[in-house]
This record gives C-alpha cells, sequence and structure tokens, in this order.
C-alpha cells in the first residue's frame, strides 16, 4: 500500500513537473516573441530615423548630439499620438524662448559669440588657430621640417604593411605610433613623442632577426626606415623639436578650455612657454629662429587689448607681479579696453577710481578670504563673488574673464554658417537669422562645457615639466654615444651607424 501510495505521489510530481516545465517553455517562447516583436519594432522606428536623415542631407555625425538623444527620449515619455511642431514654432516660438534665458545673461557676462549690432565689441581671432600656425611655421624651418618627413615616412611605412604593423604592436606592447589632437600640427608633435617614447622598442624591432628574414628589409623603402630609426641625428633632432614645440602644445591645450576662459591666462602661458624653451637650451642661436616666428605671430596676429587687460584683471598674476602696472604693453591695453567697451567719459572716470582700489588691495580686495581664493576659483567667478566693492569694474572684469580664447571645435564645421546664411537656401528676416546662429552656437559651447566637468586644463606647472626630462640628454651630446646594449661598454650607436 505504501509502494503504491509512493509511486502515486511520484506520479503526480512528475505531472506537476511537466506542467510547470510546459509553463516555462511557453513563458520563454512568449518572451523570445516579445524581443523578436520589440526589435522589429526598433528597426521600425530607425529605418524611419535614417529615411529622415537621407532626404534631409545632413550629416551624420549630428545623430551624436546629446540634443537628439533628448528628442528621442521626450518622444518615447510622450507615447503615442504626439504631432509634430509646426513650421511657425520651429521657425519662430522656439527659438525666441532659448534666446531668453541667454539674453538675460548678457548683462553680467556679456555675449563673446555674437555682437548683435553691438558695436563696442572687439573682435579676437582664434587663439588655438594662432597658435597651430606657430606650430607650422616652426614645421617649415629646414631641420626639423625634413625629421618631420621622415617620422611621416617612417610610420606611413609601418602602417602600410600588416607584417610591420604586427612587429610593432609586438615590440610596443600594442601602443600605436600615432596620437591625434585638436589641430593638425599639434597631431605631429604627439606623434613624434609618442616615436621618441618607443625608440628603444623601435631600435629593438629594426634590429631584430624576425625583421632582418622578412623581405620588406630589403626593399628601399625598409632600408630608408632602418636607417632612419638607427640614425642617432634623427633622434637628436626629434628631441630638439619636442623641446620647442612642447611648451606651444601645452598652450594650445590651455586656450581651448571652455572650463575656465583662458582669456586672463593666455599673456602668462605665452611668456611662460617662451621662458621654458629658452631654459631648454644653452645656446640662443638654437631657438632664436622660433622666437622670431613666435613674436611674429603674437605680435601681429594674436595680441589683442582684450588679452592685456584680461592678464591685468587676473589677481593671481597683478598681485604676484607689482611690475605690471608699470608695463607699458598691459596699460595701454587696458585704457584701450576701458575706453572702447564703456565709450562714456563719465563711466570711465568712476572704474579708473575704482581700479585705484583693485592695485591697492584696499577693501575685499585685500581680506584674507579673498586673498586665499586668488588662484582658487576662475578669475570671472572670484570677481562675482568678491568684486562687491568696485561694482562697475566688477561688470567689466566678469565680461572679460568670461571670454573663451579658442574657436578649434567648430573651424571643421562651417555648415552653421552656411545652412543659415546662404540667401538661397534661406528667407529669413535678419535679427531670426542672426539668433537662429547665437542659439546654434551656443549649444555647442553649452554641451563642450558639461563635458569638461572633471578637468581643470588651466595649470601652468606642466608647461616646465613637460621639457624637463628632455634637457639632459639634448644639451649633452648623448645621442651618438649612447651604448647600443646597456651591458656594453664599447658600441655605441655612433659606431653601429
Amino acid at each position: 500500500m505504501d509502494l503504491y501510495n509512493q509511486s502515486q505521489s511520484t506520479t503526480t510530481k512528475n505531472r506537476k513537473d511537466k506542467v510547470v516545465q510546459a509553463d516555462i517553455r511557453e513563458l520563454c517562447e512568449k518572451k523570445i516573441k516579445i524581443k523578436i516583436k520589440i526589435k522589429k519594432a526598433i528597426e521600425k522606428v530607425y529605418k524611419y530615423i535614417a529615411h529622415f536623415w537621407y532626404q534631409a542631407g545632413i550629416s551624420f555625425n549630428l545623430i551624436k548630439l546629446e540634443s537628439f538623444q533628448d528628442m528621442l527620449r521626450e518622444i518615447g515619455h510622450f507615447g503615442k499620438h504626439l504631432k509634430a511642431p509646426s513650421y511657425h514654432d520651429i521657425r519662430v516660438e522656439y527659438i525666441n524662448e532659448l534666446m531668453k534665458p541667454l539674453k538675460d545673461q548678457w548683462a553680467s557676462f556679456g555675449c563673446s559669440l555674437m555682437s548683435d549690432k553691438e558695436k563696442k565689441i572687439y573682435w579676437t581671432p582664434c587663439a588655438a588657430h594662432c597658435i597651430d600656425l606657430m606650430l607650422e611655421d616652426i614645421g617649415k624651418l629646414p631641420n626639423i621640417k625634413k625629421t618631420i618627413q621622415q617620422a611621416i615616412s617612417l610610420v606611413g611605412f609601418i602602417y602600410s604593411h600588416s607584417s610591420t604593423l604586427s612587429m610593432l604592436r609586438f615590440f610596443t606592447g600594442v601602443r600605436e605610433l600615432v596620437r591625434h589632437a585638436i589641430t593638425r600640427f599639434a597631431t605631429s608633435y604627439l606623434s613624434l613623442e609618442r616615436i621618441h617614447q618607443e625608440k628603444t622598442n623601435l631600435r629593438k624591432m629594426f634590429m631584430s632577426e624576425e625583421w632582418n628574414e622578412n623581405k620588406l628589409a630589403k626593399e628601399a623603402k625598409g632600408k630608408e626606415a632602418t636607417k632612419t630609426v638607427l640614425m642617432p641625428s634623427f633622434w637628436k633632432n626629434v628631441v630638439f623639436i619636442m623641446k620647442v614645440m612642447a611648451p606651444l602644445v601645452k598652450v594650445l591645450r590651455l586656450v581651448d578650455s571652455e572650463k575656465k576662459p583662458a582669456m586672463g591666462y593666455i599673456c602668462e602661458a605665452m611668456d611662460k612657454a617662451k621662458e621654458t624653451i629658452m631654459k631648454s637650451f644653452k645656446n640662443e642661436s638654437k631657438y632664436k629662429d622660433v622666437f622670431a616666428i613666435i613674436d611674429k605671430r603674437w605680435d601681429i596676429q594674436l595680441h589683442h587689448p582684450l588679452h592685456a587687460f584680461g592678464h591685468f584683471l587676473n589677481l593671481e598674476f597683478f598681485y604676484a607681479n607689482p611690475q605690471m602696472e608699470f608695463n607699458g604693453e598691459i596699460i595701454r591695453g587696458l585704457y584701450d579696453c576701458i575706453n572702447k567697451l564703456l565709450g562714456d567719459l563719465e563711466m570711465e572716470k568712476i572704474v579708473h577710481k575704482e581700479l585705484a582700489h583693485y592695485k591697492a588691495a584696499s577693501g575685499m580686495f585685500g581680506s584674507t578670504t579673498t586673498i586665499a581664493m586668488r588662484g582658487k576659483v576662475a578669475p570671472a567667478q572670484w570677481w562675482q563673488m568678491y568684486g562687491l566693492d568696485t561694482p562697475y569694474l566688477q561688470q567689466l572684469a566678469i565680461r572679460i574673464l568670461s571670454l573663451t580664447c579658442s574657436a578649434s571645435r567648430y573651424e571643421r564645421n562651417w555648415s552653421i554658417f552656411e545652412q543659415v546664411h546662404t540667401k538661397r537656401r534661406n528667407r529669413l528676416e535678419h535679427k531670426r537669422l542672426h539668433d537662429l546662429v547665437f542659439v546654434k552656437y551656443n549649444q555647442a559651447l553649452h554641451q563642450r562645457y558639461n563635458l569638461k566637468d572633471e578637468i581643470n586644463p588651466i595649470s601652468f606647472n606642466g608647461i616646465d615639466d613637460c621639457n624637463e626630462w628632455l634637457i639632459r640628454e639634448m644639451d649633452g651630446e648623448k645621442g651618438e654615444d649612447e651604448r647600443v646594449h646597456e651591458r656594453d661598454d664599447d658600441l655605441t650607436w655612433r659606431q653601429f651607424y
């Protein structure tokens, strides 16, 4: 009887297990069907998005915009039956709505991109572009040009053959030789820096058994690549290029900042860069041509009264250098800005009186707290918090120190002007046309600002540090007398080559 009950119980359990298994199987099938259905629905939506993209003829890069992702998310939240905005809504209503909060800030911070028919405004060139032109001009110096060409040929040869590329990645631990930067000539410098970092590995590679057995080693380009890597003078020239370009590339990174606008820093950065280059060499003749290029671009193209005034208003530098108020170039820039930006004699008199308080560090300028905060916050922020004793100068300082110096992020996409300002495509009224460009560029600035929350690029310490490890190697005649093998006291690269 017990056996019978046990058998009946087992049978019941088996039936339940089968039912459970069937339910699980059915549930899995339902989930699979739902996933397939969702996948098809997504594909359908993506297809319509793609059709819109193709018909509109807009850049594929626009799909990466944060605003596009926001739009999709909000459409999804709304659900079904969302009607598209009207032509008038897009053309008028929402432009005005986006302009309002931006215009509310103009009184305090000014407008860095659009003049809005404002006559009291300066035009300044893009600092990143000007510094890149300095690097380009330096790159045209015969010895530097030849070395860069040799490096480009070397990298091009390695990357154009799968066998050499595999060897490179084996000897360098999968580190690449090409590094991209915000401008073309900064990329050249960073690539040279990486080549120099891999100097030992490249020499090992081109002296290895694998390379000697490679058929490319017998070809003309292979022999030229080998010659370049084993040539002591090539590496000596690479170090020279790094020493003259590294400080400028550092400044390029500084002026490309958005989190701390660089208007109050660019003068100090350029002085620091030249000082660092000068310290890197014992002989002035080695950097004389480089300084001539830097000074020409700085004096004729880049340097501007706004930069001088921004430097003067940066408390971190002004109070650290008592001689600044006697610097003719700085003071001329200061007076020029006051005259142009204010244009009112009575207001200018008030600002000059307030400048006396600033120079004497009286009132809030000399308190323990405000002194401690110099250099700890962005200059514009400092003036906003502590410049209350001099309200007119405070407003002027905030406007100037809030200005950016670079437009490098937008140089590759002139379509903003082409799309909006082309009369054949648009018949917008003049004011609305300017509003549209203003909104478009400020959205780009806002997005870029949000991407730099954890970055503080305004740091001058690195300008000195970036060349420090190079000085001993360049100043000595170490390159050609460097030992091929660390344990071999006799064989040097001079003898080998």
